[in-house]
């Protein structure tokens, strides 16, 4: 079951690689992340009765796995789904041709499978092998358009992420060297039943080393200051699908890393540590985000800042610890994935209809194109935390676990800082979505239904999981307790 999950999206790459960009080959991308999504599901049953699984002594699932994996699956469908109409609009376009349009199927595709097998990996090794993966596949996704600006943003993403999973790589080696000396044996030393095992018993000096280069590491990855420069170069490059797979879910994936870590080091140092690294990392985190968004000019790059942000919010809850706290991290992680996703996809439409990314062009949204501006206004609304939508619900919860823990002046910082983004974001939001349309200009103009589609399914699944996590409820709970304490 494990296996067919992350071979489902390898199968459709190799189809890309040898039949190139084709339509049913696209739809197969739709049909691979039904499947994910369909496989998470089947996962997190079977996680629920009979605890975690493993097949093969490579691959490893229980609830953690299993809500990460559906996580993939929901933003992969919406991603996919989206690129049916948009890359074929590019190749119309001219912005792309059929041999770059091959090399993003096969590549994308590639992605997915790689962030699976992240999630689902019984050896710290083979997740670090994971990550390092999506590196590869995303820094040609990045430099999809051969522009000036993607090929450097190709390149700075692939120099400071090739220096963050080095960091992550030591501090992988590291902590199997602390735990062959516990006595976990050389061949076991890696894998994460046996550290968790062994874990108490972990040298705390060698533990302090490894924890601090893992979090700077795959912090890295997350997107976290001071690491975090990177990000929005990247973002606002890649395709818009790249982009919505690469916020949405890329930086979870990395920050799933660090709360297997978590486990580890509090175990091994005790929750102080591992407390102390994450708060400070938030905060600059959140500061970055909100100087950067107030003169902000681009919108991809907006958005870009914005995951920056949200990034540091669930460090923050991480830091708190507790299981109501990683409820509310793990409930942050889907909402902002759905959240984010639908506003990459709608600067995709953006792009290819207004034809800049510039916040100044880009008016009255809303009277020209009702749908298309409709979803990014709502998406907005989302990411700022208005109910319904699940952001809201996670941020109180995350807040309210901060508090509980002691991290009040850190409350204090973030919700002012947060003040500082909603101000920003409303204010950018405001000169693209309203106004009146000009005269000259043609009646509303309808979205493309392939285009529509994902943008209003991924808002109706942030508002549902905003009013609701009944299905999923015994999961996140599990979930929440193989790394809270």
């Amino acid at each position: 079951m494990l296996a067919t999950v992350v071979l489902l999206p390898a199968a459709v790459a190799a189809l890309s690689a040898l039949f190139g960009w084709r339509r049913w080959v696209a739809w197969a991308g739709v049909a691979t992340g039904v499947g994910v999504l369909g496989g998470g599901i089947a996962v997190a049953v079977r996680v629920l009765g009979d605890g975690a699984i493993t097949e093969g002594g490579i691959l490893r699932a229980d609830a953690l796995s299993a809500w990460m994996v559906i996580v993939i699956g929901a933003i992969t469908l919406l991603a996919n789904l989206f690129a049916v109409g948009y890359l074929g609009a590019e190749l119309d376009q001219g912005h792309t041709d059929p041999s770059a349009a091959r090399t993003y199927g096969a590549l994308v595709h590639a992605f997915e499978a790689a962030m699976l097998l992240a999630v689902l990996a019984a050896n710290v090794g083979v997740m670090w092998v994971a990550v390092e993966g999506t590196t590869l596949a995303t820094a040609f996704l990045v430099g999809h358009r051969r522009s000036r600006g993607s090929l450097e943003a190709s390149w700075k993403y692939v120099v400071i992420g090739s220096v963050g999973i080095a960091l992550a790589f030591l501090g992988t080696i590291l902590v199997s060297y602390a735990a062959q000396q516990a006595g976990g044996g050389a061949e076991q030393s890696l894998d994460w039943a046996t550290l968790v095992s062994v874990a108490p018993r972990l040298d705390p000096g060698v533990m302090r080393i490894a924890v601090a280069l893992l979090v700077l590491g795959y912090g890295t990855k997350v997107g976290l200051a001071p690491m975090h420069t990177w990000l929005p170069d990247a973002h606002s490059q890649a395709p818009a699908p790249v982009s919505a797979l690469m916020s949405g879910v890329l930086l979870s994936v990395a920050f799933y890393a660090l709360l297997r870590f978590k486990v580890i080091a509090d175990a091994a140092l005790g929750p102080g540590f591992m407390r102390g690294l994450l708060v400070a990392v938030s905060l600059l985190s959140l500061l970055v985000s909100a100087s950067l968004l107030l003169a902000q000019r681009d919108y991809k790059r907006m958005l870009a800042y914005s995951s920056i942000e949200h990034m540091g919010l669930i460090s923050l809850g991480a830091a708190a610890g507790s299981p109501l706290a990683i409820t509310g991290v793990l409930l942050h992680i889907f909402g902002h994935g759905l959240a984010k996703s639908v506003l990459f996809l709608a600067s995709g439409e953006m792009l290819l209809t207004e034809g800049s990314t510039r916040i100044d062009r880009v008016r009255a949204l809303l009277a020209r194109r009702p749908v298309l501006g409709g979803s990014f206004g709502l998406g907005l609304l989302a990411l700022l935390g208005f109910p319904p939508f699940s952001l809201f619900v996670s941020e109180l919860t995350m807040i309210r676990a901060e508090i509980a823990a002691g991290l009040v002046w850190a409350v204090a910082v973030q919700v002012v800082l947060m003040l500082v983004i909603f101000i920003a974001l409303l204010d950018h939001g405001r000169h693209m979505l309203l106004g009146a349309a000009d005269p000259g200009d043609q009646a509303p103009i309808r979205t493309r239904p392939i285009a529509a589609v994902p943008l209003v399914a991924g808002l109706v699944a942030c508002a549902a999981l905003g009013v609701t996590v009944w299905p999923a409820e015994q999961l996140l709970q599990r979930a929440a307790a193989l790394v809270g304490a």
